[in-house]
């Protein structure tokens, strides 16, 4: 998100939140390399699922609401309503405090990871950003929205 055009959203603190929680969730090989490896500084999958809806009650709305705030477009918004969604199931049918191995076993986890890298992919084209760059750590994440 080093590129990313951050003030030029009204919510850009917010979608920088939701940016970091799709990149983590699209994936794989951070999945494997950071989550299931244990190493600190990215939090965990429960983490990533905070970030991904706490201020914006993805949770209970449609990304729709934020167009224009948040997302860009409403192509964006339907990008992030199918993977919050998908997201959202697994967490509710394994239990958020699940260890991340249950996620990924989970049978909805691969339509998950497609469904994040989907909305990961349009918002980092959309900011001027390459997808696939490795996630940033929360600590990269804190700074970034602090100082801008």
């Amino acid at each position: 998100m080093g590129d990313m055009p951050l003030n030029d959203m009204p919510w850009w603190r917010w979608r920088s939140n939701v940016r970091s929680a799709l990149h983590m969730f699209s994936d794989p090989v951070f999945h494997q390399e950071i989550w299931l490896a244990g190493h600190e500084g990215y939090g965990d999958i429960t983490d990533a699922v905070y970030r991904l809806v706490e201020d914006t009650w993805l949770d209970n709305w449609s990304a729709e609401k934020y167009v224009g705030t948040i997302f860009r477009d409403s192509g964006e918004a339907a990008l992030v309503d199918v993977a919050v969604l998908r997201v959202l199931r697994i967490m509710h049918q394994v239990g958020a405090d699940a260890p991340v191995s249950a996620y990924m076993e989970h049978h909805g986890w691969p339509e998950a990871v497609r469904a994040a890298r989907d909305a990961h992919v349009q918002l980092a084209a959309n900011d001027g950003e390459d997808p696939d760059t490795p996630p940033r750590t929360l600590e990269v994440l804190r700074i970034m929205t602090r100082s801008a």
